[in-house]
């Protein structure tokens, strides 16, 4: 039994407006939580429900979209509210009209992406940890790059992987691919970026003005090549895109190198996640890169 007697009691404190739910539609798309549209016959919101355990998962998104919205750069939904009964967590959203057809100006969402990412921090990491898919992500702040990313993407995973016994020829290049993490990095360390830090196709949309929107954040502050690195390892990205990005902000020398240990850290995470062919992607990865300064 769905809690939409007590989403509704929560919304409408939040809110001091009145809310009941009349009906709720499931939304399909996600492959963590249940989605749902939920309306009263006149006001619209947009319901993630979960386990009962993953409220913390969902509080961390909501704070994730509230420091994009608060860049006032891309277009995001607004957190209303969240909760937990004994049986279920939510994560209520302001529902957005969102255009299916991604119908809206690549060059828009470049732009406005590259505008996120000047909003900078002094550390990298973030105030609070969250998630990347339902993997933990650490965000512990550092005044180092590097040994952010060693200790807290690509050695967590590690981690995790050896944890889910993924050991042998992975572990001893990852070993050895962190201790040499420093040739793949300039001497002046990047900006603290804010990121969106999940920036695949399936996380942006244009709602029905064209305006881009960003959703299901892993938010924290790092490199922005990052993010631009993720764009580019499942595709979905236009040229009018990277186009307008690098007019706005250029890529540093030495970016086609290091995206791979950018992307590397999802590989390894959807390898903790879904397992499979990943492992053979994250050893390529990883022979890739040490061939680069043998």
């Amino acid at each position: 039994m769905q809690p939409w007697h007590e989403i509704s009691k929560q919304i409408s404190a939040a809110t001091d407006s009145f809310f009941e739910v009349k009906q709720a539609h499931s939304i399909g798309g996600g492959c963590i939580s249940q989605a749902y549209c939920i309306t009263d016959g006149i006001q619209r919101y947009f319901v993630k429900l979960n386990t009962s355990g993953n409220l913390a998962m969902f509080e961390a998104e909501a704070a994730g979209l509230m420091e994009i919205h608060h860049s006032y750069t891309l277009r995001v939904p607004v957190p209303v509210c969240s909760g937990q009964n004994a049986h279920a967590a939510w994560l209520i959203l302001e529902y957005l009209d969102i255009n299916n057809g991604k119908r809206g100006k690549a060059s828009d969402l470049g732009q406005q992406l590259a505008a996120m990412h000047r909003k900078t921090y002094s550390q990298f990491g973030w105030i609070r940890d969250n998630t990347i898919g339902q993997n933990p992500q650490i965000n512990t702040t550092s005044s180092d790059w590097i040994e952010f990313w060693r200790m807290h993407r690509l050695g967590n995973q590690l981690d995790l992987a050896k944890n889910n016994g993924f050991n042998g020829k992975l572990q001893q290049l990852g070993e050895q691919l962190l201790v040499n993490l420093e040739n793949f990095f300039p001497n002046t360390p990047p900006s603290s970026s804010l990121l969106h830090g999940d920036l695949w196709s399936g996380n942006y949309a244009y709602d029905q003005t064209g305006r881009p929107v960003l959703f299901d954040p892993a938010v924290y502050y790092g490199d922005r090549e990052t993010d631009i690195a993720m764009t580019e390892l499942f595709g979905g990205f236009s040229a009018d895109f990277y186009s307008a990005y690098r007019c706005d902000y250029p890529l540093d020398s030495g970016y086609n190198v290091r995206k791979v240990v950018y992307n590397l850290y999802h590989v390894l995470n959807h390898l903790n996640l879904f397992g499979g062919g990943y492992y053979y992607q994250a050893e390529q990865m990883m022979s890739k890169l040490l061939a680069e300064i043998r």
